[in-house]
């Protein structure tokens, strides 16, 4: 749901032959927010999780359980992450096939990479990273505040239900609108290579490389914001 819909925006505005072609990167913000809204609600059973960023960063805090029932370990992590990444791919496939007549027309191979994938506007892979780790940081920061703020379980939508999800999402919206213009902020790794895996895979005319070379920065740089922000949640969220 995140995937199809995040992706979706993105295909709306840049892709050709589309009635929402060239609405702007603020509506590319509102539909990735509401994109998380939609996937965290859907996803409820698990505390919303749909990033792996979020997922180390909730473990590194020294929770004991993700939601109820769901204690905090190596198998319950693996199973999030591997279901994240896998739940990415399908929606970026789903979002290839609502959008196939516009993505088999003549359009930079850049603009169709970069419905599924995200890329920096200055290509410098060290400040990248930092960018990405810091979008990264305020989201896990404030996701474990809004825990600490309402119990003692670390995921919003397990103590707010959907007023939970619209936090997220808002918050998706604001991390965009504020630090998403350099790198296009993906600040989740599943978000970014498993939809990458997707472009790269799927027959899509004209669709150009793949761009692996940068593929490790979205991963590397929301993980390293995510567990940092989990470590220090425990200091600075008392």
């Amino acid at each position: 749901m995140l995937l199809l819909l995040g992706g979706g925006v993105v295909a709306n505005n840049i892709l050709p032959k589309n009635k929402g072609n060239g609405t702007g990167f603020l509506m590319v913000n509102w539909g990735w927010g509401l994109a998380v809204f939609a996937g965290v609600l859907v996803s409820y059973k698990s505390g919303g999780h749909l990033n792996p960023a979020v997922t180390l960063g909730i473990a590194s805090s020294g929770a004991k359980e993700f939601v109820p029932g769901i204690p905090v370990g190596f198998a319950s992590i693996a199973t999030y992450i591997g279901a994240q990444f896998l739940g990415a791919f399908i929606g970026a496939v789903l979002c290839w096939l609502a959008y196939k007549k516009q993505f088999d027309t003549e359009a930079p191979a850049a603009l169709k990479l970069g419905v599924f994938s995200t890329g920096p506007e200055v290509r410098n892979y060290v400040w990248n990273v930092v960018t990405e780790a810091i979008g990264t940081f305020v989201l896990v920061f404030v996701v474990l505040a809004v825990g600490k703020f309402t119990g003692q379980n670390p995921t919003p939508v397990a103590n707010l239900g959907w007023l939970g999800a619209l936090g997220v999402a808002l918050l998706i919206v604001g991390i965009g609108a504020s630090l998403g213009g350099p790198t296009g902020y993906a600040i989740n790794p599943a978000r970014d290579l498993g939809p990458r895996i997707a472009h790269a895979v799927l027959p899509i005319p004209g669709k150009g490389a793949s761009d692996w070379a940068y593929s490790w920065v979205p991963v590397v740089g929301p993980i390293l914001g995510g567990v940092l922000a989990g470590l220090l949640s425990n200091v600075l969220l008392p």
